[in-house]
């Protein structure tokens, strides 16, 4: 241990695999949390020693780590991604709410596993759809809105609380300039719904989520194919948000019937619209927060589940 630091604490760990579990093999994970919160941590057999200048982050990787440890003592295995999450809600002051993440089943997937939410962007997320018929989640590519949106319509579908799921966005930019793209409509829309599919894979297979294609019960339609239409009983979900108009906006949110949920995803710093042209998104935004059964859902950097660079990138170019 260094002398010249100022505050230290020690934890003591004396189950082997829990060390190599919150350090990494090697240590390799002290990295992330002496880069993150400018401490050193040294390891000497059981004892884990933070040490560092500023006592206030000194204490909260003591936490942190005992945060782990209680993942831990549940059985739940750590990968390098729920340190990383771990660290990311310390930073944001939401440690307290670690633990609610991994109690929290979202849905499962085809091979049984079960979909948990990875942070606490999410959580709220999903608390919001369950209390809300209409939920807006704004924010940067890479949070998993679209995936986490797909695993709560097909829940709703399989519990019987809704009888179809309804997926669209606009299709190229906000136009949905359709016809100058070759092939039949399914093959015009599918390169831009590739997200949604992959999703609907990932829990039913590819073979399940054809059949509820072909019957009708699974809808995949590019938002011009919205107007007109009144959606009872269904879960719809509109993403990539931003490139609606004010128009198509107010379209989409007033097809709403009985018994149906909508979610709206969209990344307000993706504006694929004409220069002048306002986003749908924004708008609905400014006119609608107020209302007390629509929920706005705000994700941000350090809600992003890719590659941990990923959210020091999107920090770099909001700044």
């Amino acid at each position: 241990m260094n002398s010249s630091y100022n505050y230290s604490e020690i934890i003591i760990i004396s189950n082997p695999d829990w060390l190599i579990a919150i350090l990494g093999s090697q240590d390799q994970n002290s990295y992330l949390y002496e880069s993150n919160f400018g401490i050193r941590i040294a390891n000497r057999g059981e004892t884990i020693t933070i040490s560092g200048d500023d006592e206030s982050q000194v204490l909260l990787v003591k936490d942190l780590i005992l945060k782990l440890v209680d993942l831990l003592e549940r059985k739940i295995s750590l990968k390098k991604m729920d340190i990383m999450t771990a660290i990311k809600m310390a930073q944001n002051g939401q440690l307290e709410y670690l633990v609610n993440i991994y109690e929290e089943i979202v849905g499962r997937a085809a091979d049984g596993s079960a979909i948990r939410v990875k942070n606490f962007g999410q959580l709220e997320y999903v608390k919001a759809v369950a209390k809300h018929d209409v939920v807006f989640g704004i924010g940067p590519a890479g949070t998993g809105k679209t995936f986490l949106a797909v695993v709560m319509a097909v829940q709703a579908l399989k519990e019987g609380r809704v009888k179809r799921i309804i997926l669209t966005r606009p299709a190229v930019e906000a136009g949905e300039n359709l016809g100058f793209l070759p092939g039949d409509l399914k093959e015009k829309v599918d390169p831009y719904l590739r997200p949604v599919y992959d999703a609907l894979n990932t829990i039913y297979g590819n073979e399940h989520m054809n059949r509820l294609m072909e019957r009708g019960i699974i809808e995949i339609a590019p938002l011009a194919y919205m107007r007109g239409r009144t959606l009872d009983d269904a879960f719809v979900i509109l993403d990539e948000a931003q490139n609606t108009t004010i128009a198509q906006m107010k379209m989409f949110l007033t097809r709403l019937g009985f018994g149906s949920k909508m979610i709206i995803n969209g990344d307000q710093t993706q504006i694929d619209l004409p220069k002048g042209v306002k986003s749908g998104l924004i708008d609905a935004e400014m006119k609608l927060r107020d209302i007390q059964r629509i929920r706005f859902v705000t994700f941000d950097e350090f809600d992003v589940v890719r590659h941990p660079v990923v959210a020091d990138i999107i920090r770099a170019y909001s700044e």
